[in-house]
């Protein structure tokens, strides 16, 4: 478990690097656009600045989008003290706890780090979930705030959204652009420079899903390390399969923070869901029980 833990940080350096070479392919491509090679620092330095805004700001935009609500004891004591105990026990500060008002059963966590943590839960896996599943969805969501889950997802998020806009900004520019410096422009060139900028976001979210999948399962074994309890976790997820529904308020940006897809089902969602199946999570429990 440790192993693993220690595994996903080092991978963490590794999917960087990788969002740092796709942005620096589109800023070569726009460097041999203008035929000037230091526009390729200027659009590393701006991407740079872009993702660290959306760090610093994605945890507000996700409550906000989300409708979450914070709450204190008084309001849900149930929750509130299951949320207190873990991060009591977990040797953590305490998270800011909110509340969805949604019949969806859900939970996420988001934040830049535990100590700029927040939890959140729906009314609906309020109602659905005996105490002892609760624990289990919320040592899953307090697991993505030890392991620092909520971090990368933060990071990922903002350069995935740096991406985009780039690439954006540069197919707008190839084709609708005014001069460029060098009017002999090779359109070799630009064709190679219009496939890397529209593989760029392609490969980015691709990578984006695979840190998300990979970190729920993650997660759900924090849980069971957690309580020493993986029916309860087992119990929670199967809950979900059978009572799981969209959330009414749905956005795609803030999708990879819950603990299961909030969206709509279809093809589409299936393939590029930041969510692997809920049998799949089940069935990794089971098959690891006597690990844990």
């Amino acid at each position: 478990m440790y192993s693993a833990i220690a595994a996903n940080k080092r991978n963490t350096v590794l999917i960087m690097a990788v969002f740092v070479a796709l942005i620096s392919a589109i800023g070569y491509v726009v460097s041999l656009y203008f035929g000037n090679s230091s526009i390729v620092f200027w659009v590393i330095a701006g991407a740079a600045l872009y993702a660290l805004i959306q760090y610093f700001a994605a945890s507000s935009l996700a409550l906000a989008v989300t409708g979450a609500k914070e709450i204190e004891k008084k309001d849900n004591p149930r929750l509130y003290n299951i949320v207190e105990n873990l991060a009591i026990n977990l040797g953590i500060p305490t998270p800011k706890v909110y509340l969805i008002n949604d019949p969806a059963p859900n939970a996420f966590a988001t934040g830049r780090n535990p100590k700029h943590a927040v939890v959140a839960a729906t009314t609906g896996i309020l109602e659905i979930m005996d105490d002892r599943e609760l624990q289990a969805v919320m040592a899953h969501e307090m697991g993505h705030v030890q392991n620092y889950d909520i971090r990368v997802s933060m990071i990922a998020f903002g350069l995935v959204s740096a991406i985009g806009l780039l690439a954006d900004v540069v197919i707008n520019m190839f084709f609708f652009g005014g001069n460029r410096r060098d009017n002999n422009f090779n359109p070799i060139v630009l064709v190679i420079g219009l496939v890397i900028v529209i593989l760029a976001p392609i490969v980015a979210a691709i990578v984006q899903l695979a840190i998300s999948r990979q970190r729920e399962y993650l997660a759900d074994a924090t849980s069971v390390v957690t309580l020493h309890d993986s029916e309860a976790m087992i119990g929670a997820l199967e809950k979900l399969e059978t009572y799981g529904r969209p959330m009414q308020k749905q956005n795609t940006s803030a999708a990879h923070l819950f603990l299961n897809n909030p969206l709509k089902p279809g093809i589409f969602a299936r393939l590029f869901s930041t969510h692997p199946p809920l049998a799949e999570r089940i069935k990794r429990l089971q098959t690891n029980a006597t690990h844990f």
